[in-house]
């Protein structure tokens, strides 16, 4: 089973947050993609936690809508309310075995930690026959303890058990030990089916996750594009497609569409602004690329001589938009919906619609990348957007000052402010922070092509960080300069807000 839990682990990105309507998008997306399980967050970290994954459980039927919660009465009755509307619930409830763990963060002896996975798995039951355990840090747990806790969350009704490398400190020879250990010298090991879910600090996610299944583990929770605080979770997409690939050594089948992975790995990327390195397995730009001489030849005589995969079977040939500026807003609403975006009114697609319109008139060819960029552009507009850019100026040129001059709407009230900076961007930037007293700090500043070519969109991320709360702001154009002023307008219009929820740093599995 293939337990995805972008929407929960991966949002924990610092940056990553995402609101209601993007996390359905993506869910959609997983559902298609025909995920065993969706993990759409953590309903007690706060109301719009809790809405987000009342409305995956509404919106999702085919895929088993999972929520997190602490071993803790609030967490699991917060979890089995949010729940409620779906086809297939689970709740999920953990608590930590590491002795490090127990003793300094939580404060409790092992015989405490027990009682407490007992009970909390007991009142899971009260409200779904789904229950998963976690122990959390069980990599650096006591594989005795381990032993005594899982009989007995096994015994009070958990059906799946989770073993997670939590900060990432396994290797896989041990991992994979471990599993098989818990299998064979746990007396009722075969009334749940062993998960397991594996961090990155040393790499080493993917491999650790492998190395469990080759042992015993039936499921594996992982994220797109390996998204997930600090160094990021075990890669959905390679899981995936190496169980797939070397099904002679596995022996085992999976159910994933997996022509839907590249299309939902660039939906997550538009989505939370994490840009995927040209160089990753599956879903990278380079991929499926060759440059070497000897391997382009080797290609063309026989594909297999240097491709173990197809391109087509991870997606990448479903990736273009054949859409142009003379194309209707019927064929662009089918479009919108085949890549799982709904616009919840027709105000919202007629201005996504103009959008589009104006873009085909400067590109010769529209791909998803650029039309799901423009759904991201225009998602907090209208009653979101605190900031409007009404003009920009710039001026750079050979042995002079970069200068900026920006016009902006500031809650209705137009204002105009000019500045010096290093570079156009940070004139730019330095002006728009001075024309609506915007005191936040500048985290990160990327750019990215969207498409190929010269007239590809650049695809701008900004993480600001302000009263504790980190955000994302994006903004696409062919104009980069255009689109890192859209970016920085972005993340200021998510951190004034009042309505965004802070980051979901809630504790970690």
């Amino acid at each position: 089973m293939i337990f995805d839990t972008t929407l929960r682990d991966g949002e924990q990105s610092p940056g990553a947050s995402m609101t209601r309507e993007e996390k359905l998008r993506i869910a959609t997306a997983l559902e298609r993609l025909r995920v065993d399980v969706i993990e759409a967050g953590f309903p007690i970290a706060s109301p719009d936690d809790f809405a987000a994954v009342r409305a995956v459980a509404e919106t999702v039927r085919e895929s088993i809508v999972c929520g997190l919660a602490r071993a803790k009465a609030e967490d699991i009755d917060r979890a089995a309310e949010a729940l409620r509307p779906a086809a297939r619930g689970r709740i999920h409830t953990f608590i930590a075995t590491s002795p490090i763990h127990m003793e300094r963060k939580l404060g409790l002896r092992p015989e405490q930690v027990l009682e407490q996975a007992v009970w909390a798995v007991r009142r899971a039951r009260q409200y779904t026959d789904d229950v998963e355990f976690s122990p959390e840090d069980a990599g650096r747990s006591d594989p005795e303890f381990l032993c005594r806790i899982i009989e007995a969350v096994i015994e009070a009704g958990a059906t799946t058990v989770n073993i997670p490398d939590t900060v990432g400190y396994s290797v896989p020879e041990q991992f994979g030990a471990l599993i098989r250990r818990l299998i064979e010298q746990v007396p009722n090991s075969d009334g749940a089916v062993f998960s397991v879910h594996c961090h990155n600090d040393l790499g080493l996610a993917v491999a650790n996750s492998l190395a469990a299944v080759s042992q015993g583990a039936r499921q594996v929770e992982c994220t797109l594009n390996g998204l997930g605080e600090r160094a990021g979770n075990a890669a959905l997409e390679e899981i995936v497609m190496a169980i797939r690939t070397r099904r002679d050594f596995y022996e085992l089948n999976l159910g994933i569409d997996t022509t839907h992975i590249v299309p939902c790995s660039r939906l997550v990327s538009t989505i939370t602004g994490f840009p995927v390195q040209p160089n990753k397995a599956i879903v990278g730009a380079n991929a499926f690329a060759h440059e070497s001489g000897i391997h382009q030849d080797g290609v063309l005589k026989s594909r297999e001589t240097y491709e173990i995969m197809r391109a087509q079977d991870v997606g990448w040939d479903t990736n273009r938009l054949v859409l142009g500026k003379h194309s209707g807003r019927n064929a662009f609403r089918t479009r919108l919906h085949e890549l799982g975006v709904t616009l919840e009114s027709e105000t919202e697609l007629n201005e996504t619609f103009q959008r589009f319109k104006a873009l085909a008139d400067k590109k010769h060819e529209i791909f998803d990348d650029d039309l799901l960029a423009l759904v991201t552009d225009v998602e907090w507009s209208s009653a979101n957007e605190h900031l409007h850019l009404v003009a920009l100026r710039v001026s750079s040129e050979t042995g002079e000052i970069p200068r900026a001059q920006v016009t902006l709407r500031v809650n209705g009230e137009e204002r105009q402010l000019e500045a010096n900076g290093a570079g156009p961007v940070d004139a730019v930037f330095k002006a728009i922070a001075q024309c609506c007293a915007a005191d936040a700090e500048l985290l990160l500043y990327s750019v990215n092509a969207i498409t190929s070519g010269t007239d590809a969109q650049g695809d701008v991320t900004v993480r600001l960080a302000a009263q504790g709360r980190i955000v994302n702001g994006q903004g696409a154009d062919v104009d980069i300069i255009l689109a890192s002023a859209k970016a920085y307008l972005n993340a200021l219009n998510k951190l004034m807000d009042p309505a965004a929820r802070a980051h979901p740093q809630y504790g970690e599995i």
